[in-house]
């Protein structure tokens, strides 16, 4: 039996892996995002379609472990003072939003069906949550989630997640069912906070000692072991509780946030997490009824797309009353839109109240996968209606003669230094750059900037460039070349030129250009951090300061070489790679050899 078992889980494992792979990688190629290609790929090897897989609640019941190792990932990056400075967030636009969703979508199940108002609060008030398994990794990947926007969206997902709780008392009490009995609302409240307290005291007084030992013994599949131990560990208390998994993954998290372990913790979890997300996906694929699709597809079309536009326009609201602007609000209804995976839960507890019946419990479940499954092609398509508009150059100042010495092009991170150093020896400077926010920035910090293209002729001249003794091109990317600095040294021939170059194929760009020096953006910075690493490992000053002009001069001659060759290959020689300095220390060590045979000739003399 055993064998068979083993078996059965091989032979699934490789439907399940392949339609994954391949559904993944099409629709991640097609910039659809992974979650799709998972859904998809579940739908496709599950009961309803191939019926390659079966079981789903099974895998479900795994796969939701992936949703409490995301929790406890994200409780990583949320220490407790940080967690504290969000709490109106969580209290007050979390709460605001499961309330108003949850009623504004209850009214709309019961105006479009027959249900009771019982029935309707049971399926609308579980449709206000979200996806969370979907939306911290979609916030992950864009890098948001420290964001002023991220922290919005996880403040909302956090409170959807405490509201559970309550959700499932009122389940309990609008039960028609004599023979369900769960625990009073009072008393899971209790359980809730107790539990929460519960585990905070643990993390501080037993997970940090032991991790602490774990890390003393330096053993890293332990660091493995542990960080798994403690996210099932938390997350079976909980459930035990009945109250939510991954709440307790999440709050194990926050207690190791602020350790010397955070980061290790995150290496040793994220892989599981990958894997079992995305198991996640693939069972709720398989799960989705597509003969209650079949059976309704008005209905199901029509009630994920009133979920949809529900929750955008009322988060929307919500978000702006709480000091996001328009666009942001927009995207974050638009990201939240979506019916979570706790749905499928609150579902089954209503369908066990005797409130709604298999099939009605099944319609709302694939109602729920839809609109999750238009989440990913909403986000690509609203791309430019949620991007902030590119600010106007409308009513900025053009340049214009003001008696400069010197005139700089660019005013980004490198032009900001140069000036600054030139304005603190007294010299008058004037600057131009292109970017109407920076130009808008600079106002604040006192700093007057034109706008315009400062590589114009026109636009030089117009700055007084004829009667400047410096011309300082700063701005990024490849600059300039050879043809337009001599048009420019032709056009204002008192001016010296100074050009700054992204790397050594612009610095090319510019062979024979009538210009008084050219700096690669990052030589002295490289070379910089280079000197202080030396010093860090006990290298001596002045090996340092030998080591920096040999490559200095390297350098210079390989860039001569390059730029009267016009191949960037050429001069390889001049670097200092593994191959020079093991040739370098083998004539070393062949001269000290020579050396020694002639003192010992000298001697036998």
């Amino acid at each position: 039996m055993e064998a068979d078992s083993g078996m059965s889980l091989l032979r699934e494992g490789v439907p399940l892996l392949g339609f994954a792979l391949v559904f993944v990688l099409l629709f991640r190629r097609l910039g659809l995002g992974a979650t799709l290609g998972f859904l998809v790929a579940g739908a496709m090897v599950g009961p309803q379609v191939l019926r390659l897989v079966g079981d789903a609640e099974d895998k479900m019941g795994i796969a939701e472990l992936g949703i409490a190792l995301l929790l406890f990932l994200v409780g990583l990056e949320l220490s407790p003072s940080r967690l504290w400075r969000m709490r109106r967030d969580i209290f007050g636009l979390g709460l605001m939003q499961v309330t108003v969703c949850g009623l504004a979508l209850a009214a709309i199940v019961w105006a479009a069906t027959h249900f009771s108002l019982g029935a309707a609060l049971a399926l609308g008030l579980p449709l206000a949550l979200s996806s969370t398994a979907q939306v911290l990794p979609m916030l992950q990947s864009a890098g948001r989630l420290r964001t002023d926007f991220g922290e919005r969206a996880f403040s909302i997902l956090l409170f959807q997640d405490l509201s559970i709780v309550p959700l499932i008392t009122i389940v309990a009490a609008l039960s028609r069912n004599p023979a369900h009995q769960g625990p009073p609302g009072w008393q899971l409240a209790l359980c809730t906070v107790g539990a929460i307290v519960g585990l905070v005291i643990a993390g501080r007084y037993l997970l940090r000692p032991f991790f602490r030992l774990i890390g003393d013994l330096g053993e890293r599949e332990m660091f493995v072991f542990a960080g798994l131990f403690t996210v099932i560990a938390t997350a079976a208390i909980m459930e035990w509780l009945g109250l939510s998994a991954a709440l307790g993954a999440f709050i194990a998290g926050v207690m190791l946030a602020d350790s010397p372990f955070r980061h290790e913790l995150e290496a040793d979890v994220e892989p599981f997490r990958a894997i079992l997300l995305g198991l996640f996906f693939l069972a709720v694929g398989m799960s989705l009824d597509l003969r209650a699709i079949a059976d309704q597809p008005l209905f199901v079309a029509g009630m994920a797309l009133a979920l949809i536009a529900t929750k955008t326009a009322l988060i929307m609201l919500l978000a702006m009353l709480f000091g996001l602007k328009r666009r942001q609000a927009f995207a974050l209804g638009l990201l939240l839109s979506q019916g979570g995976e706790f749905g499928f839960v609150l579902f089954a507890q209503a369908r066990e109240a005797m409130l709604i019946e298999n099939q009605a419990a099944s319609i709302f479940g694939a109602i729920v996968t839809v609109s999750m499954a238009t989440t990913p092609f909403l986000m690509m398509l609203t791309a430019k209606l949620r991007a902030d508009p590119e600010p106007s150059a409308d009513g900025l100042e053009g340049p214009h003669a003001d008696g400069s010495n010197a005139i700089v092009v660019g005013y980004g991170r490198f032009g900001q230094t140069v000036a600054q150093m030139l304005i603190g020896q007294g010299i008058p400077v004037t600057l131009i750059d292109t970017d109407v926010e920076m130009i808008q920035t600079a106002g604040d910090f006192g700093m007057k900037v034109y706008y315009g293209d400062g590589t114009r002729l026109d636009l030089l001249r117009q700055a007084g460039a004829e009667h400047a003794e410096l011309l300082l091109f700063c701005q990024d990317g490849d600059g300039l070349d050879t043809e337009q600095l001599e048009a420019i040294h032709h056009a204002f021939p008192k001016a010296t030129i100074f050009v700054r170059a992204y790397d050594r194929r612009s610095v090319m760009k510019m062979k024979g250009a009538p210009i008084g020096g050219v700096v690669r953006e990052l030589l002295e910075s490289a070379i910089v951090m280079a000197r202080r690493a030396m010093e860090a490992v006990g290298v001596d000053g002045p090996q340092i300061d030998r080591t920096e002009a040999e490559y200095r001069r390297r350098d210079y001659e390989r860039l001569n070489i390059q730029k009267e060759t016009g191949d960037i290959r050429a001069a390889r020689d001049r670097m200092f790679t593994h191959a020079t300095q093991a040739a370098a220390a083998e004539a070393d060590a062949e001269a000290e050899a020579e050396a020694n045979r002639g003192e010992k000739d000298e001697k036998a003399e």
